[in-house]
């Protein structure tokens, strides 16, 4: 294990992750490991994570349905702090008659038991690491510590990994003070005039701010300034809620 903690902080790549991750889960008597952000790819930015060896035809119906926010698996890991295993999700959130469709898809698909470790970050899209064995074989449940230490550390290892990805793609966005408490402001519902009496500038100047910030990210919206802000850090949900 500290060999693999090791090579899991040398790791620099997508690519190297992967091939780690594969090896490992072999050793602990899985066959599948998905390690993934709960956001749908199709408009998520680059530093969304994303590594897993599930089978293509299963990713291509996930993906085409937009099932990563909705996932019963997902959702189950935003209501506790350590990992759990598959068969123990309807006693952690309601199923729906779609989510037990999903889930016997996926088993028809090849995915047959797992265990799924939490990663959401502050300020971040929620994610988890999950180990599966293939349909109808038993999961290994002597090794649900061990998966648990690997999944939290590969989580961490991903998101160095990721951040060598967006320094390699270009630096990322940065606000200043003034545009960020703007930012906040707005995000707490407040609109341009009740802003600019909050900070004491005029409201000519917190639309400025606001749009200087869209520019930055190269968004138009402001509700997409949000997402990408609190995604990289910019922004907490903490500094939202906060009054």
């Amino acid at each position: 294990m500290k060999h693999f903690i090791e090579v899991i902080t040398g790791a620099t790549s997508p690519g190297d992750l992967a091939d780690i991750l594969g090896d490992v889960t072999g050793r602990m008597g899985c066959d599948y490991f998905a390690l993934t952000h709960h956001v749908d790819l199709r408009g998520a930015p680059s530093s969304t994570i994303r590594l897993h060896n599930y089978p293509p035809r299963w990713v291509d119906y996930f993906d085409h349905n937009g099932l990563a926010a909705t996932d019963p698996i997902h959702r189950a890991s935003l209501r506790i702090a350590i990992g759990f295993a598959w068969h123990s999700v309807p006693e952690m959130i309601p199923l729906t008659r779609r989510d037990h469709h999903i889930l016997a898809l996926a088993a028809d698909h090849g995915i047959g038991e797992g265990f799924t470790i939490p990663a959401n970050v502050p300020g971040e899209a929620n994610g988890s690491c999950s180990f599966a064995t293939t349909t109808g074989k038993p999961l290994p449940s002597g090794n649900f510590a061990l998966a648990q230490l690997v999944g939290a550390v590969a989580f961490e290892g991903a998101r160095r990994a990721w951040r060598v990805r967006e320094s390699e793609l270009g630096a990322p966005a940065r606000l200043t003070d003034r545009q960020r408490d703007c930012l906040i402001w707005a995000a707490r519902g407040k609109g341009d005039w009740e802003i600019s009496v909050i900070l004491g500038i005029s409201e000519e100047t917190v639309a400025q701010h606001i749009r200087q910030a869209c520019e930055r990210y190269g968004v138009q919206k402001r509700t997409s300034l949000m997402i990408h802000a609190l995604f990289d850090g910019t922004i907490s949900f903490a500094d939202i809620a906060r009054r």
